[in-house]
């Protein structure tokens, strides 16, 4: 089977994007690669691998885990299943950030602003704020030894010599293992989704850790948490940013007094910004 042949029978089986994700992962060739070498002649084992990945993907498997890698901000992230998929989404949260940590850098020109983000999970956050920015000092948080094994994989990959930024991963409970500090920034896409929720999502969302998904009855328990906290480790005139559900803005807005919300770019109400006066 030559490399057009396999690209086609994957196509027949899963979407197309996960069939290209596949081809990159087992070939180890990018998409112009595969192009030109698309008359090539595959051995079969490379034939069996790919269509066994594409066999678990049809039957509800994440491609990102199949493959080890997920997209997000021009970077592919390792993941795997103790860690939450990137999404898009997020990326609106991280360019939201971005935004407002370089005006913040203008006001205060020459100080290394302090950023918090919990419920870290792959770092995707934590890192891309890292690539973006100069001068910051960056904290990533989680609960799971396992996420954070990732997260510092992770930073090693992406990041690799960085002497403008520094960038701290360790575990801890929400704010629970945080040292008696302030950050100027607080950034979060926290378990937001309603606990009984998650048995209807579609069933490669459900492979995700839960622990990552689940946001308790309500879906509000951990923004809940950070407004319990938020005013001893935010300094003043410090900035929370959060990602929300798309119903969940109203609510939020409400646990956060005077927040703004930002719509992604889906039309969908997916950013909390909220300022310490």
């Amino acid at each position: 089977m030559t490399v057009h042949e396999l690209d086609r029978e994957l196509g027949k089986q899963v979407d197309l994007i996960s069939a290209g994700l596949i081809m990159q992962f087992v070939l180890k060739m990018n998409r112009t690669q595969i192009i030109i070498n698309s008359q090539k002649e595959l051995e079969t084992y490379i034939v069996k691998k790919a269509l066994r990945i594409a066999k678990k993907v049809k039957n509800g498997y994440p491609v990102q885990y199949a493959v080890k890698r997920a997209y997000f901000m021009y970077d592919y992230f390792y993941v795997n299943k103790n860690v939450l998929i990137p999404r898009p989404d997020t990326e609106v949260v991280v360019e939201k950030a971005i935004e407002i940590i370089q005006e913040m850098q203008e006001k205060n020109i020459g100080k290394r602003l302090k950023i918090l983000d919990l419920c870290t999970g792959s770092g995707c956050i934590a890192i891309s704020l890292a690539k973006k920015l100069n001068n910051v000092y960056i904290v990533g948080v989680d609960i799971s030894n396992k996420a954070l094994k990732v997260a510092k994989k992770n930073c090693k990959n992406i990041i690799k010599e960085n002497t403008i930024n520094t960038i701290y991963f360790f575990k801890s409970n929400m704010f629970k293992n945080i040292k008696e500090e302030q950050y100027d920034i607080i950034i979060s896409n926290p378990p937001y989704i309603e606990k009984e929720v998650i048995k209807t999502l579609d069933i490669a969302v459900q492979k995700e850790p839960h622990i990552a998904l689940d946001g308790g009855k309500d879906g509000l328990e951990f923004y809940k948490i950070i407004k319990q906290n938020v005013d001893r480790y935010l300094a003043k005139d410090g900035i929370l940013i959060l990602e929300i559900g798309y119903n969940q803005a109203k609510k939020v807005k409400e646990i956060f007094n005077g927040a703004e919300c930002i719509k992604d770019l889906a039309n969908n109400d997916r950013v909390i910004v909220w300022r310490k006066q």
